[in-house]
Protein backbone atom coordinates (compact mmCIF):
# COMPACT_ATOMS: atom_id res chain seq x y z
CA UNK A 1 0.00 0.00 0.00
CA UNK A 2 1.33 3.44 -0.92
CA UNK A 3 1.42 5.82 2.01
CA UNK A 4 0.96 8.92 -0.11
CA UNK A 5 2.94 12.15 -0.17
CA UNK A 6 4.02 14.27 2.78
CA UNK A 7 1.92 17.44 2.74
CA UNK A 8 3.43 19.51 5.48
CA UNK A 9 2.40 17.82 8.70
CA UNK A 10 2.68 14.46 10.39
CA UNK A 11 -0.21 12.06 10.95
CA UNK A 12 0.36 10.31 14.28
CA UNK A 13 -2.76 8.13 14.39
CA UNK A 14 -1.78 4.40 14.37
CA UNK A 15 -4.46 3.56 11.78
CA UNK A 16 -2.18 5.30 9.25
CA UNK A 17 -3.48 4.68 5.73
CA UNK A 18 -5.82 1.81 6.65
CA UNK A 19 -8.92 3.79 5.67
CA UNK A 20 -11.39 1.19 6.89
CA UNK A 21 -9.69 1.06 10.26
CA UNK A 22 -9.59 4.85 10.56
CA UNK A 23 -13.32 5.00 9.82
CA UNK A 24 -14.02 2.28 12.39
CA UNK A 25 -12.05 4.26 14.98
CA UNK A 26 -14.32 7.26 14.40
CA UNK A 27 -17.35 5.02 14.92
CA UNK A 28 -15.91 3.50 18.08
CA UNK A 29 -15.31 6.95 19.53
CA UNK A 30 -18.97 7.69 18.76
CA UNK A 31 -20.08 4.52 20.59
CA UNK A 32 -20.81 2.39 17.50
CA UNK A 33 -19.27 -1.04 16.96
CA UNK A 34 -20.63 -2.22 13.59
CA UNK A 35 -17.69 -1.06 11.49
CA UNK A 36 -15.26 -2.46 14.07
CA UNK A 37 -16.96 -5.82 13.62
CA UNK A 38 -16.54 -5.59 9.85
CA UNK A 39 -12.85 -4.62 9.81
CA UNK A 40 -12.00 -7.40 12.26
CA UNK A 41 -14.07 -9.93 10.35
CA UNK A 42 -12.33 -8.86 7.14
CA UNK A 43 -8.98 -9.68 8.77
CA UNK A 44 -9.85 -13.16 10.08
CA UNK A 45 -7.38 -14.82 7.71
CA UNK A 46 -4.66 -12.18 8.01
CA UNK A 47 -3.32 -12.49 11.54
CA UNK A 48 -0.93 -9.57 11.25
CA UNK A 49 -3.70 -7.26 10.10
CA UNK A 50 -6.11 -8.63 12.70
CA UNK A 51 -3.60 -8.00 15.47
CA UNK A 52 -2.94 -4.47 14.27
CA UNK A 53 -6.57 -3.54 13.83
CA UNK A 54 -7.73 -5.01 17.12
CA UNK A 55 -4.98 -3.23 19.05
CA UNK A 56 -5.74 0.16 17.47
CA UNK A 57 -9.48 -0.27 18.03
CA UNK A 58 -8.90 -1.26 21.65
CA UNK A 59 -6.95 1.93 22.26
CA UNK A 60 -10.02 3.86 21.10
CA UNK A 61 -12.52 1.76 23.09
CA UNK A 62 -10.67 1.33 26.39
CA UNK A 63 -12.25 4.33 28.09
CA UNK A 64 -15.85 3.47 27.20
CA UNK A 65 -18.31 0.62 27.73
CA UNK A 66 -18.53 -0.17 24.00
CA UNK A 67 -16.90 -3.60 24.18
CA UNK A 68 -19.10 -4.67 27.10
CA UNK A 69 -22.22 -3.59 25.20
CA UNK A 70 -21.08 -5.29 22.02
CA UNK A 71 -20.32 -8.55 23.78
CA UNK A 72 -23.75 -8.49 25.43
CA UNK A 73 -25.72 -7.50 22.34
CA UNK A 74 -23.90 -9.49 19.64
CA UNK A 75 -21.48 -12.02 21.15
CA UNK A 76 -19.02 -13.47 18.65
CA UNK A 77 -15.30 -13.87 17.98
CA UNK A 78 -14.79 -10.23 16.99
CA UNK A 79 -16.59 -8.87 20.05
CA UNK A 80 -14.71 -11.28 22.31
CA UNK A 81 -11.37 -10.32 20.77
CA UNK A 82 -11.88 -6.58 21.19
CA UNK A 83 -13.10 -7.11 24.75
CA UNK A 84 -9.92 -9.10 25.47
CA UNK A 85 -7.76 -6.35 23.99
CA UNK A 86 -9.52 -3.67 26.03
CA UNK A 87 -9.32 -5.74 29.22
CA UNK A 88 -5.57 -6.21 28.77
CA UNK A 89 -5.04 -2.49 28.20
CA UNK A 90 -6.99 -1.66 31.35
CA UNK A 91 -5.09 -4.22 33.40
CA UNK A 92 -1.74 -2.94 32.17
CA UNK A 93 -2.68 0.66 32.92
CA UNK A 94 -3.84 -0.28 36.41
CA UNK A 95 -0.61 -2.13 37.12
CA UNK A 96 1.53 0.74 35.83
CA UNK A 97 -0.42 3.17 37.96
CA UNK A 98 -0.36 1.02 41.11
CA UNK A 99 -4.16 0.99 41.03
CA UNK A 100 -5.70 -1.09 43.83
CA UNK A 101 -7.91 -2.77 41.20
CA UNK A 102 -4.90 -4.10 39.29
CA UNK A 103 -5.17 -7.72 40.49
CA UNK A 104 -8.90 -7.92 39.73
CA UNK A 105 -8.44 -6.34 36.30
CA UNK A 106 -5.62 -8.76 35.53
CA UNK A 107 -7.91 -11.70 36.29
CA UNK A 108 -10.64 -10.22 34.10
CA UNK A 109 -8.18 -9.73 31.24
CA UNK A 110 -6.84 -13.27 31.48
CA UNK A 111 -10.37 -14.70 31.42
CA UNK A 112 -11.28 -12.44 28.48
CA UNK A 113 -8.27 -13.65 26.47
CA UNK A 114 -9.10 -17.27 27.21
CA UNK A 115 -12.71 -16.73 26.14
CA UNK A 116 -11.66 -15.05 22.89
CA UNK A 117 -9.26 -17.92 22.17
CA UNK A 118 -12.03 -20.47 22.73
CA UNK A 119 -14.27 -18.65 20.25
CA UNK A 120 -11.54 -18.50 17.58
CA UNK A 121 -9.13 -21.39 18.28
CA UNK A 122 -7.02 -20.76 15.17
CA UNK A 123 -6.46 -17.08 15.95
CA UNK A 124 -3.19 -16.26 17.76
CA UNK A 125 -4.34 -12.72 18.62
CA UNK A 126 -5.97 -13.45 22.01
CA UNK A 127 -2.85 -15.27 23.22
CA UNK A 128 -0.70 -12.43 21.88
CA UNK A 129 -2.79 -9.97 23.86
CA UNK A 130 -2.25 -12.06 26.99
CA UNK A 131 1.49 -11.98 26.35
CA UNK A 132 1.27 -8.26 27.08
CA UNK A 133 0.61 -9.11 30.73
CA UNK A 134 3.39 -11.68 31.02
CA UNK A 135 5.67 -9.37 33.00
CA UNK A 136 2.87 -8.97 35.57
CA UNK A 137 2.45 -12.75 35.81
CA UNK A 138 6.23 -13.18 36.18
CA UNK A 139 6.27 -16.24 33.91
CA UNK A 140 9.47 -18.22 34.41
CA UNK A 141 9.41 -21.07 31.90
CA UNK A 142 12.85 -22.49 31.04
CA UNK A 143 14.43 -21.18 27.85
CA UNK A 144 15.12 -23.51 24.91
CA UNK A 145 18.65 -24.47 23.98
CA UNK A 146 20.66 -22.03 21.94
CA UNK A 147 20.56 -18.97 24.19
CA UNK A 148 23.73 -18.02 26.04
CA UNK A 149 21.95 -16.51 29.04
CA UNK A 150 19.06 -19.03 28.97
CA UNK A 151 16.65 -16.43 30.41
CA UNK A 152 13.42 -17.82 31.87
CA UNK A 153 10.22 -16.22 30.65
CA UNK A 154 6.82 -16.87 29.04
CA UNK A 155 8.28 -19.39 26.59
CA UNK A 156 5.31 -21.78 26.76
CA UNK A 157 2.78 -19.08 25.89
CA UNK A 158 5.05 -17.81 23.12
CA UNK A 159 5.41 -21.33 21.72
CA UNK A 160 1.62 -21.69 21.72
CA UNK A 161 1.34 -18.57 19.57
CA UNK A 162 4.06 -19.73 17.18
CA UNK A 163 2.19 -22.97 16.56
CA UNK A 164 -0.63 -20.83 15.16
CA UNK A 165 1.56 -18.28 13.35
CA UNK A 166 5.35 -18.86 13.36
CA UNK A 167 6.27 -15.28 12.39
CA UNK A 168 3.61 -13.31 14.24
CA UNK A 169 5.02 -9.79 14.43
CA UNK A 170 3.28 -8.50 17.53
CA UNK A 171 3.91 -11.69 19.48
CA UNK A 172 7.65 -11.45 18.83
CA UNK A 173 7.77 -7.80 19.91
CA UNK A 174 5.73 -8.41 23.05
CA UNK A 175 7.82 -11.44 23.94
CA UNK A 176 11.06 -9.51 23.47
CA UNK A 177 9.69 -6.63 25.58
CA UNK A 178 9.29 -9.04 28.51
CA UNK A 179 13.10 -9.10 28.78
CA UNK A 180 13.62 -5.33 28.63
CA UNK A 181 14.96 -3.75 31.81
CA UNK A 182 11.85 -1.56 32.12
CA UNK A 183 9.84 -4.77 32.56
CA UNK A 184 12.21 -6.28 35.10
CA UNK A 185 14.52 -8.02 32.64
CA UNK A 186 18.17 -7.44 31.89
CA UNK A 187 20.15 -6.00 28.99
CA UNK A 188 22.01 -9.28 28.47
CA UNK A 189 18.81 -11.30 28.32
CA UNK A 190 17.19 -8.83 25.89
CA UNK A 191 20.22 -8.98 23.57
CA UNK A 192 20.24 -12.77 23.72
CA UNK A 193 16.53 -13.11 22.93
CA UNK A 194 16.63 -10.47 20.18
CA UNK A 195 19.51 -12.24 18.43
CA UNK A 196 17.85 -15.64 18.83
CA UNK A 197 14.51 -14.47 17.41
CA UNK A 198 16.00 -12.32 14.68
CA UNK A 199 18.26 -15.07 13.37
CA UNK A 200 15.33 -17.52 13.21
CA UNK A 201 13.26 -15.23 11.01
CA UNK A 202 13.46 -15.24 7.20
CA UNK A 203 15.75 -12.59 5.72
CA UNK A 204 12.72 -10.87 4.18
CA UNK A 205 10.88 -10.62 7.52
CA UNK A 206 10.43 -7.42 9.52
CA UNK A 207 11.40 -9.52 12.54
CA UNK A 208 15.01 -9.02 11.45
CA UNK A 209 14.57 -5.57 13.01
CA UNK A 210 14.37 -7.01 16.54
CA UNK A 211 18.08 -6.46 17.35
CA UNK A 212 17.74 -2.83 16.21
CA UNK A 213 14.67 -2.44 18.41
CA UNK A 214 16.71 -3.71 21.35
CA UNK A 215 19.56 -1.35 20.48
CA UNK A 216 17.20 1.63 20.55
CA UNK A 217 15.51 0.42 23.74
CA UNK A 218 18.86 0.19 25.54
CA UNK A 219 20.10 3.59 24.40
CA UNK A 220 21.86 5.44 27.22
CA UNK A 221 22.45 9.09 26.28
CA UNK A 222 24.95 9.43 29.13
CA UNK A 223 27.23 6.72 27.72
CA UNK A 224 30.36 7.87 25.83
CA UNK A 225 29.67 8.28 22.09
CA UNK A 226 26.17 6.88 22.64
CA UNK A 227 24.83 8.18 19.32
CA UNK A 228 27.72 6.63 17.38
CA UNK A 229 26.78 3.04 18.27
CA UNK A 230 24.65 2.66 15.12
CA UNK A 231 27.74 3.41 13.02
CA UNK A 232 29.47 0.26 14.21
CA UNK A 233 29.79 -2.31 11.37
CA UNK A 234 27.54 -4.85 13.07
CA UNK A 235 24.58 -2.46 13.34
CA UNK A 236 25.11 -0.76 10.00
CA UNK A 237 25.18 -4.18 8.34
CA UNK A 238 22.01 -5.23 10.16
CA UNK A 239 20.16 -2.11 9.07
CA UNK A 240 21.33 -2.40 5.46
CA UNK A 241 20.32 -6.06 5.36
CA UNK A 242 16.79 -5.22 6.51
CA UNK A 243 16.71 -2.44 3.95
CA UNK A 244 17.77 -4.80 1.18
CA UNK A 245 15.63 -7.81 2.00
CA UNK A 246 12.55 -6.57 3.89
CA UNK A 247 12.00 -2.97 2.84
CA UNK A 248 10.97 -3.84 -0.77
CA UNK A 249 8.12 -5.93 0.69
CA UNK A 250 6.70 -3.09 2.78
CA UNK A 251 4.79 -1.72 -0.22
CA UNK A 252 2.80 -4.97 -0.46
CA UNK A 253 1.26 -4.62 3.02
CA UNK A 254 -2.44 -3.80 3.32
CA UNK A 255 -1.44 -0.86 5.50
CA UNK A 256 1.82 1.04 5.74
CA UNK A 257 3.90 -0.63 8.51
CA UNK A 258 4.81 2.71 10.04
CA UNK A 259 6.44 1.45 13.22
CA UNK A 260 8.76 -1.00 11.47
CA UNK A 261 9.65 1.60 8.87
CA UNK A 262 10.39 4.10 11.64
CA UNK A 263 12.83 1.75 13.37
CA UNK A 264 14.56 1.08 10.06
CA UNK A 265 14.71 4.75 9.08
CA UNK A 266 16.08 5.66 12.48
CA UNK A 267 18.79 2.98 12.37
CA UNK A 268 19.87 4.00 8.86
CA UNK A 269 19.90 7.69 9.77
CA UNK A 270 21.96 7.06 12.91
CA UNK A 271 24.34 4.85 10.88
CA UNK A 272 25.01 7.69 8.46
CA UNK A 273 23.14 6.07 5.57
CA UNK A 274 21.14 9.11 4.46
CA UNK A 275 20.32 7.74 1.00
CA UNK A 276 18.64 4.62 2.34
CA UNK A 277 17.03 6.50 5.27
CA UNK A 278 15.52 8.96 2.79
CA UNK A 279 13.88 6.12 0.84
CA UNK A 280 12.35 4.65 4.01
CA UNK A 281 11.13 8.01 5.32
CA UNK A 282 9.59 8.71 1.91
CA UNK A 283 7.78 5.36 2.01
CA UNK A 284 6.23 6.39 5.34
CA UNK A 285 4.60 9.39 3.68
CA UNK A 286 3.00 11.67 6.30
CA UNK A 287 2.53 8.87 8.83
CA UNK A 288 4.60 8.91 11.98
CA UNK A 289 5.06 6.84 15.12
CA UNK A 290 6.38 8.09 18.43
CA UNK A 291 8.72 5.12 18.71
CA UNK A 292 11.65 4.94 18.37
CA UNK A 293 12.09 8.73 18.18
CA UNK A 294 10.60 9.26 21.67
CA UNK A 295 13.44 7.22 23.21
CA UNK A 296 15.73 10.14 22.37
CA UNK A 297 13.50 13.05 23.43
CA UNK A 298 10.60 14.76 21.71
CA UNK A 299 9.57 12.43 18.84
CA UNK A 300 8.56 15.18 16.43
CA UNK A 301 11.84 17.02 16.95
CA UNK A 302 13.95 13.93 16.25
CA UNK A 303 11.88 12.77 13.28
CA UNK A 304 12.09 16.26 11.80
CA UNK A 305 15.84 16.28 12.32
CA UNK A 306 16.17 13.02 10.40
CA UNK A 307 13.93 14.18 7.55
CA UNK A 308 15.76 17.49 7.24
CA UNK A 309 19.14 15.73 7.20
CA UNK A 310 17.88 13.49 4.39
CA UNK A 311 16.67 16.46 2.34
CA UNK A 312 12.96 15.79 2.87
CA UNK A 313 10.27 18.38 3.62
CA UNK A 314 9.41 18.99 7.27
CA UNK A 315 6.46 20.62 9.06
CA UNK A 316 6.50 24.41 8.95
CA UNK A 317 9.00 24.61 6.08
CA UNK A 318 8.14 27.08 3.31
Amino acid sequence: MSAGAFEGQYVWHPAADDRELASACVDVRAGRYWSAREVLRDARDDFGLRAHRSLVLASEAADSDLTERWLTEEPGPEAALLWARVAVLRAARAADGNDRRAIALDRIATAACERAAEMAPHDPTPWTALLGLAHLHQARDPAPRGLLTAPPGPWYLFARILRLDPWHREAHHRFLAFFFTRNGGSANAAWDVAAFLGQRAPASSALRLLPLVTLAEGHDPAAPLADRVWEEPQWRTTALSVYQYWFPHAATYRFTPVLDLAYLAHALFMAGRAFEARAVLTAMGPYASRMPWSLFGDPETHLTRARRHCGLPVPGAP
